[in-house]
């Protein structure tokens, strides 16, 4: 490939590397404000949404002019069809985040109560998946990526025990129901971004071994 095409690639790797990171914090600061109960943090990432849809729509249509111009083959092509997905991804996550964000701005307009689950080790496993499938990303390391993707079924064991936990206290506290509605949405919202940490984590797998390993648990190694 020519020089163009080299130069095209490294930018779209700056990209999607810092969109990678902005995601990251976006997961980072809505967590926090739940368990702050942090309004006006929950307001700013929501307003910062938009960064992250404008970012995602510039690689993606970066993608498309790549493939058009360069009809690029082999490990060139898997990475360009990784990073779509992985970009997707990431817009999906920050998504997400905006969620937490908005249950936690509901969740500082009301008297607290105590979290009847353990929403912190949940919240840092989950910062943990996500931190290590952008490393994974950065590094293209498979290892790694294999790691996040067995570590998936300890974020969903711990979303069930969320759930059991919050029916429990409905029964204990009927009048507080829609506070802990809330709190159980933000942990499904977290479930939900270990998940897309995962998907990114696959198709580091695929950028670097053109290996497909959806839906085969076995397959991932830690």
């Amino acid at each position: 490939m020519s020089i163009h095409f080299t130069r095209e690639i490294d930018n779209l790797k700056r990209k999607i590397l810092s969109l990678s990171a902005v995601v990251e914090e976006q997961v980072r600061q809505a967590a926090k404000a739940v368990q702050e109960r942090d309004a006006q943090l929950a307001k700013e990432v929501i307003s910062g949404d938009i960064d992250i849809d404008e970012a995602e729509v510039e690689i993606e249509e970066d993608c498309l002019k790549i493939l058009a111009l360069y009809q690029p083959v082999a490990g060139d092509l898997r990475f360009l069809v990784a990073v779509l997905k992985i970009n997707n991804d990431l817009e999906r996550i920050g998504d997400l985040a905006v969620n937490i964000a908005r249950k936690a701005a509901a969740l500082a307009s009301q008297l607290p109560m105590t979290v009847p689950f353990d929403l912190a080790a949940m919240v840092e496993r989950t910062q943990a998946m996500l931190r290590d499938s952008l490393d994974a990303l950065v590094n293209l390391d498979t290892s790694l990526a294999n790691r996040v993707c067995a570590s998936d079924d300890e974020v969903d064991k711990m979303k069930r025990a969320a759930r059991l936990k919050i029916e429990e206290m409905i029964k204990i506290e009927p009048d507080r129901v829609a506070y802990l509605l809330k709190l159980l949405a933000a942990a499904r919202n977290m479930e939900r971004i270990a998940d897309l940490t995962t998907n990114i984590a696959e198709d580091v797998i695929y950028m670097v071994d053109g290996k497909i390993v959806r839906h085969h648990v076995q397959d991932y190694s830690p």
